[in-house]
């Protein structure tokens, strides 16, 4: 039915509400709060007090609803794209961009994508990955030592050599090199850093205070012996032959400090040195270079200088504060080998000096005789049995009365005079006077 004469429906509502509700504009009512809901409890009056009544606010002005508008629809996730499907030769090129991490994201994917099914590729990045770790600058500026042997090796396996360095000079080029690296390296004032060489004599640690020039001319110096042996010349014509007399001369006869001048002709010499040898052939690895008071073949002479080299580098390498590592681990065996076997001899000496205890048990020329255990851990380590009464005994470990237990690279320092042989051996067991006798005589092999 409709309403009254008035124009208003059963609700109230006038002509203009209705046609609102016609056009669409419908009219929410606000929220109705709950039968409970007091809101603050202090404004709620005690019983039997009339409750205060705050003055009326004006009524704020009605804003008309927004139309209600309709859900969106959720916007699905882009999809996933898959790697680019790229043909072999461009994925082979990326992979120098892949391993120094130079790849877009799609090329990434491509390349990692691929190298799952490509043997070939997945080893180059391997390789590559590999080389991009030399390109970090915290790490030492010394190489590895066994680098340049794996690049020679590398070399010769595509083009061997038509006159091949001997396996027994190997050592002294590769230390030689490696020292020429060092001095390459280093600055103009570096080479007057004071340097402190460090010997064993007369049963007393002994020094001599020079300078990384004088370090090299003494290296080089000392090496005029190998190329007077082969006919090369001496280059200090008159000088003494022991390698102190020696280099007590050459820096006598210096005016003036030497300067990284003296790195050409000492490293011109080694050169030399290793072409002679080279070139040859077998015999002149037998050859005798004197040492005044001692020979040596000329196959352990090359080794002596290759330890030497080695030891006063190192010598150098820590008055420039510059990282240097111990030589490889064949290339110092090798050198432990040489100082075992001169270590009988050596015994005999002190011996004939009153300096080690006496033979107990002398046997005939080539017969196993009592012994003593060095076992030599770490890099180029081993077991050696050295011969204890007599220098044309053999050692024998059926013969042994002791043992005693070093670290490869710390007996090269007792050999080179830098550890005293009290604090040298980490264990020992068994005749305390051997271990003594040999100990000492180890570190009588050091020299200037």
């Amino acid at each position: 039915m409709s309403g009254g004469t008035d124009g208003r429906d059963e609700e109230g509502r006038g002509e203009e509400a209705r046609g609102e509700e016609v056009r669409g504009a419908r009219r929410i009512p606000g929220p109705r709060p709950p039968a409970d809901d007091f809101g603050d409890l202090g404004r709620v009056p005690a019983p039997g007090t009339e409750p205060t009544r705050e003055p009326e606010r004006e009524p704020e002005p009605t804003r008309e609803p927004e139309p209600e508008r309709e859900p969106e629809a959720p916007v699905p996730a882009p999809p996933v794209d898959s790697p680019p499907v790229l043909p072999h030769r461009v994925l082979q090129a990326l992979l120098g961009a892949w391993a120094l991490a130079a790849c877009s994201p799609e090329e990434a994917a491509a390349v990692e994508a691929h190298l799952t099914d490509c043997a070939p590729c997945a080893e180059e990045a391997l390789r590559l990955r590999d080389a991009v770790g030399l390109l970090h600058t915290d790490r030492s500026l010394d190489l590895d030592p066994l680098l340049r042997a794996r690049v020679l090796e590398s070399c010769l396996n595509r083009r061997p050599a038509q006159i091949p360095v001997p396996g027994w000079a190997a050592p002294y080029d590769a230390e030689t090199a490696r020292l020429d690296a060092l001095l390459r390296d280093i600055a103009d004032a570096e080479w007057h850093a004071p340097v402190r060489l460090r010997w064993f004599e007369d049963e007393r640690p002994a020094s001599r205070r020079t300078t990384v020039a004088g370090v090299i001319g003494h290296l080089m110096t000392v090496d005029g012996l190998i190329g007077a042996a082969l006919g090369l010349g001496d280059p200090m014509t008159g000088a003494p032959l022991t390698p102190t007399a020696r280099t007590e001369a050459y820096w006598a006869s210096t005016r003036v400090p030497p300067t990284r001048a003296v790195r050409g002709p000492w490293r011109e010499q080694s050169h030399t040195l290793i072409r002679t040898v080279s070139f040859a052939g077998r015999g002149v690895a037998e050859l005798s270079v004197s040492y005044g008071d001692f020979a040596l073949p000329m196959q352990d002479a090359l080794l002596d200088r290759a330890f030497e080299c080695w030891v006063h580098a190192w010598d150098i390498a820590q008055a420039v504060d510059y990282p240097y590592e111990p030589p490889s681990a064949g290339h110092l065996h090798r050198m432990i080998d040489l100082a075992v076997r001169m270590l009988p001899a050596a015994l005999a000496v002190r011996r004939r000096s009153g300096l080690a205890g006496p033979a107990r048990q002398l046997v005939t020329a080539g017969s196993p005789g009592r012994s003593l255990h060095l076992e030599i851990e770490g890099s180029g380590g081993g077991d050696w049995y050295v011969a204890l009464d007599s220098p044309a005994a053999l050692g024998s470990a059926e013969h042994s009365v002791a043992q005693v237990a070093l670290d490869g690279v710390e007996f090269c320092r007792l050999l080179a005079g830098h550890v005293p042989p009290v604090e040298a051996a980490a264990g020992q067991r068994g005749d305390r006077e051997a271990i003594r006798d040999v100990l000492f005589a180890a570190a009588s092999l050091s020299r200037l």
